[in-house]
């Protein structure tokens, strides 16, 4: 029974070490819908590893335990790449800045109200919300702290992507990354201080639609990577940056997270989830804080809140 129960457990394992080497040698689409979750099964593999070595102590039990935990290195590695640089408070004066991003889900009219008035009482000067049509029905509201705004009749005909700004925005320009959605992709830039600050909202597809994912990811570092200077950028992005087409558009736009981020999505696996909404930056823009909004006010997403710091240093970067 020993035996039967090891050769079980040992071909599952190398079925899914097999599956995950796949990142390392292709680029199809399909299996990169689960590499998001590369640290969650590697994890999972690395426990099955442990006890097929229990059952079987020898070199291939040995071996598979470090192959799962190369996998897991690998996520973590990726993870803390992608981290912003330690903000250290010098002498240089700075700006602050404080950024909410929301996939609030678009059925979810009843909690329009709520999520407004969170919204309002956040302290937040720029916010992002996607799948934006239950606060839309509040903009009248909003409008009264946030005057300035992308999105719900303001440079587009949808209520999906909205941009929230207490800043006037300037050089505002409203596309399409793919053929699949409109108007899910919006940038702008505000001043603070003496500082040009680049704004950009993204809103992906998500990974299970053939390539659409990677070739939206695509598009959008190309258009980030015109963008000179500092550069915020937010929204639901359907995959955690330790996917390869994210990671890709991290490296191409110059860009890192805003601090470790929290699992966002599905509501139900709590702090188990998988961060697919970000909030990214680019130097010399920093990061103080990073957190989840206490609720998710009856969207299938969780919100974040990030707190920046922008130095002032005559910087005039344009889109």
């Amino acid at each position: 029974m020993r035996n039967i129960l090891f050769h079980i457990c040992a071909t599952l394992l190398g079925l899914a070490l097999a599956f995950f080497a796949l990142r390392y040698t292709t680029d199809l689409w399909a299996p990169a819908v689960v590499f998001s979750l590369q640290l969650h099964a590697g994890v999972a593999m690395m426990l099955l590893a442990l006890f097929c070595l229990a059952l079987r102590p020898g070199a291939v039990s040995m071996a598979m335990l470090c192959a799962t935990m190369l996998v897991v290195c690998h996520a973590v590695l990726m993870i803390w790449n992608s981290l912003p640089p330690t903000f250290s408070a010098g002498t240089t004066s700075t700006q602050s800045l404080r950024v909410l991003s929301f996939n609030v889900l678009g059925e979810n009219l009843e909690n329009g109200g709520a999520i407004a008035d969170y919204i309002l009482q956040s302290g937040a000067d720029i916010a992002y919300v996607m799948e934006a049509a239950p606060v839309g029905l509040h903009l009248d509201r909003l409008s009264k702290t946030f005057p300035y705004r992308i999105g719900c009749g303001d440079h587009t005909s949808t209520c999906d992507l909205l941009l929230l700004s207490k800043y006037p925005l300037e050089m505002v320009y409203v596309g399409n990354l793919s053929d699949l959605r409109k108007d899910r992709f919006a940038t702008a830039r505000i001043h603070l201080g003496s500082v040009t600050l680049s704004l950009a909202a993204a809103h992906l597809s998500k990974p299970y639609f053939d390539k659409y994912h990677t070739n939206e990811l695509a598009g959008l570092g190309e258009a980030l990577s015109k963008i000179d200077g500092p550069l915020v950028l937010a929204g639901d992005f359907n995959a955690a940056t330790i996917a390869p087409d994210m990671q890709g558009l991290l490296k191409r736009a110059g860009l890192t997270t805003a601090g470790l981020e929290p699992a966002t999505w599905p509501i139900g696996a709590g702090i188990l989830g998988v961060p697919i909404d970000h909030i990214f930056i680019r130097m010399p823009v920093m990061a103080q804080k990073l957190s989840r909004i206490p609720s998710s006010f009856g969207s299938n997403h969780h919100g974040l809140i990030a707190d920046l710091t922008v130095p002032n240093g005559g910087l005039l970067p344009g889109l």
